[in-house]
């Protein structure tokens, strides 16, 4: 897959791209083999996830640069919103 976002997007329509967001809140945790990173931005109230094979530098205050795409998941019996990141970085 491509690392150009504009590539990305007109070749997936249902990938949005934004830039210059402020990370508030940057979450590491272990699962099996991955590290599952959840990603708050400043002014939205919907968690960005991804995954990585390793743990990175935190995000948190940083402004980054976001290609991804609507989701949802089930929480404790709850549908919940959710952004899947499929290109994240520093801006």
């Amino acid at each position: 897959m491509s690392s150009d976002p504009d590539k990305l997007v007109k070749k997936h329509d249902q990938l949005i791209h934004s830039e210059m967001l402020k990370v508030t809140s940057h979450v590491q945790r272990r699962s099996h083999d991955w590290m599952i990173n959840t990603v708050m931005l400043e002014g939205i109230d919907v968690p960005f996830k991804y995954k990585r094979k390793r743990k990175y530098k935190s995000l948190e205050d940083a402004q980054v640069n976001l290609t991804y795409y609507r989701d949802s998941e089930k929480v404790a019996g709850f549908e919940m919103e959710i952004m899947t990141v499929v290109r994240i970085k520093r801006a």
